[in-house]
């Protein structure tokens, strides 16, 4: 085999190296922008209805189903550090909506608030590895 072909195919296996790990990273981001933006629309909607403990009590097991969805899903290498922060959110999301179905709202604050500082925490540890969340329109 001559240099030039051999050049050409490393040249050809890297770039297909790259795309995957691009791609790879790239489905982590839609997973958990579609978890991230689900956790948060649905505790922003307990929230302006703070109060109605049977929405509370049907949108807890949900968030609970969110929180084993990110529990379970493959975590590239270039986010490892990223991912607890996600499951923190979901995770204080989910003991937000068990608040609400209880009636503390004082705790479903608490949580509410603990939820959107731990998203923001994992959205700046992705920026700092040049990543960022697709928007889940």
């Amino acid at each position: 085999m001559t240099l030039t072909k051999l050049v050409t195919r490393a040249i050809a296996i890297a770039i297909v190296l790259c795309w995957s790990l691009v791609a790879w990273a790239g489905s982590y981001l839609d997973r958990s922008a579609l978890l991230v933006t689900e956790s948060r629309q649905t505790v922003e909607w307990l929230f302006t209805h703070l109060g109605d403990k049977e929405l509370a009590a049907m949108a807890h097991p949900v968030t609970l189903a969110r929180v084993k969805a990110a529990q379970r899903m493959p975590v590239p290498k270039e986010v490892v550090s990223a991912h607890p922060h996600l499951l923190l959110s979901l995770e204080a999301a989910e003991r937000a909506a068990a608040a609400a179905a209880r009636g503390e709202n004082d705790r479903f604050v608490v949580h509410l608030r603990q939820a959107r500082d731990e998203e923001q925490m994992f959205r700046h540890l992705l920026a700092q590895q040049k990543l960022q969340l697709p928007v889940v329109k």
